[in-house]
């Protein structure tokens, strides 16, 4: 099994190598012809192999990228196509809410497993994206990633900011063994949210540590509410950890003024990666390539 880093997944598909067990690693060669359209190549011989490609897709170039890159792997002669999405841009848009609009979720899934034999992710914005794939297509987990790391820190409580991710947390909670509850959100415009304590809390949470766990970090309103609202419950530390770390404009300053730590896994390249995703996607991988 051969692993190719796309440019936006260059670290991430090196440590997804050495999970394979230092399976052969490449870097593809791209440039921008003068008119701005993107040139890749990609080295050694695939012909008969197994290829994974590694590539989020937070842009539309990197989307572009990853086209060309399975292209070129199908031109090399693999044998059978993995392609690595731990970032699937574009997942939010999963229903049309408005007549006229695509459902940009189907669409991408529609054309990134067109030369693609098996598709992986990670968190996806819903599960039922999963859905839309007409090839095997599986979604590995940010929580166990977060859940190594925070093993070695200190923590008392588990955050949700809101009901969606009661899930996530339940999972971390599991995992770590600690108790976990979720605030109350109401959201007041794309930016700014309302949160409030649930009416009961399965702890004293005074003086305690506490990690607020969300699987996308973006503009950073909904953690920056969270983190203020339990330090005036008189916790005495607050943390934030994300699978995906997006931390548009100035988020990760405003975060970091009102809490203590920030972790965030490898899916996206950020100040605060800390956590790895590469064992759990590597395990994915090993079940469909048993050879």
């Amino acid at each position: 099994m051969h692993v190719i880093g796309g440019t936006a997944s260059t670290a991430l598909a090196e440590r997804i190598s050495r999970e394979l067990g230092n399976a052969p690693f490449g870097i593809p060669f791209t440039k921008r012809f003068p008119d701005g359209e993107l040139y890749v190549r990609v080295g050694g011989r695939l012909e008969g192999d197994d290829v994974v490609i590694v590539q989020s897709t937070r842009t539309d170039q990197d989307l572009v990228e990853l086209l060309l890159l399975e292209d070129a792997v199908r031109e090399a002669g693999a044998r059978r196509t993995f392609v690595v999405v731990p970032y699937f841009g574009y997942a939010r848009q999963d229903r049309r809410f408005f007549p006229g609009e695509p459902v940009s979720a189907r669409a991408l899934c529609r054309h990134v497993e067109i030369d693609a034999d098996i598709v992986v992710t990670v968190d996806l914005h819903s599960s039922q994206t999963l859905s839309q794939f007409s090839k095997p297509a599986f979604e590995a987990s940010g929580i166990p990633a977060i859940a190594r790391l925070l093993r070695e820190r200190p923590v008392d409580v588990l955050v949700s900011p809101d009901k969606g991710g009661i899930d996530r947390a339940k999972r971390m909670s599991q995992l770590l063994d600690r108790p976990w509850f979720a605030l109350e959100k109401t959201r007041i415009d794309s930016e700014h949210v309302e949160l409030s304590l649930p009416p009961e809390l399965p702890m004293d949470i005074r003086g305690k540590h506490a990690v607020i766990v969300d699987d996308v970090i973006s503009t950073g309103g909904t953690i920056v509410e969270a983190a203020k609202l339990l330090k005036k419950s008189g916790l005495g530390a607050i943390s934030a950890a994300c699978t995906h770390g997006l931390f548009l404009r100035d988020a990760f300053e405003r975060i970091k003024a009102v809490s203590d730590e920030i972790y965030s896994t490898d899916t996206l390249g950020n100040p605060a990666e800390k956590a790895s995703v590469a064992p759990d996607i590597a395990q994915i991988l090993r079940r469909q390539s048993p050879s």
